[in-house]
């Protein structure tokens, strides 16, 4: 599942409603959860970080990216998991102090995948189109570092690309299928949640098929953040 949480807070920041978000998003079992909007912390709003609200009890391994500083806190990405974490890294894609932007990167494995490793990414990209084409080359260049060819990958998160200029990019260049346009032919509309008209968050895999996707639309997802959810059924083959 991949979710800009508004850090915790419903459309136009009416109410906090983490504890809400936290029981919806468990009800659904998910294995790994990208999240972006997540306040590591916060004076008044976050007395322990969010991810660890979400992740306690349900996911065991979770790992933070700390992209945007303020005097009152900072907020970033997450990725919480069932499986243990190999290692995980944070990365700047920043391109100026007014859209603090950060891929976090992390790479899981299960005893029953018989060694073999996935390699998992969440994003939260700048709302400029220009912004967003010198991160995405960024990403890109991540990818040809640090995943080798034929690990899977799984590249989630709020990419902000309303005018779906990067999905043909990352398809050529990094070989990778987005979930939801895979399955239907077109990029799922998930902004603002409670009248989606914008295709914003994505989940690109690279080396695993996509069984299925869903995008959480309605009560009570179109009050629980300013982004709907999405969800995609992934197979490992071993």
């Amino acid at each position: 599942m991949t979710l800009n949480i508004h850090k915790g807070f419903s459309l136009f920041n009416q109410r906090a409603i983490l504890p809400e978000l936290k029981q919806e998003i468990r009800a659904h079992g998910v294995d790994v959860l990208c999240l972006q909007e997540v306040l590591g912390e916060h004076r008044k709003h976050a007395p322990r970080p969010q991810f660890e609200f979400i992740a306690d009890q349900i996911w065991k391994h979770y790992a933070y990216g700390k992209n945007a500083v303020y005097s009152n806190g900072h907020h970033g990405n997450a990725i919480l998991s069932q499986f243990p974490f190999l290692e995980f890294e944070n990365f700047n894609i920043s391109n100026h102090r007014f859209e603090q932007r950060g891929v976090l990167h992390g790479v899981i494995s299960a005893p029953e995948w018989k060694g073999r490793r996935i390699h998992v990414m969440t994003a939260h990209l700048d709302l400029l189109s220009a912004g967003r084409k010198k991160q995405v080359d960024r990403i890109l260049g991540l990818i040809r570092m640090r995943v080798k060819s034929g690990e899977p990958l799984i590249l989630a998160g709020d990419f902000n690309d309303w005018s779906e200029e990067l999905t043909e990019r990352l398809s050529s260049d990094a070989g990778l299928s987005e979930a939801h346009f895979d399955r239907f032919g077109d990029h799922a509309r998930t902004y603002p949640s409670v009248f989606p008209v914008l295709k914003l968050d994505r989940i690109y895999v690279r080396d695993l098929t996509v069984e299925s996707v869903q995008r959480l639309s309605g009560a009570p997802w179109d009050s629980l953040s300013d982004h709907l959810a999405l969800v995609s059924e992934l197979r490992l083959e071993i």
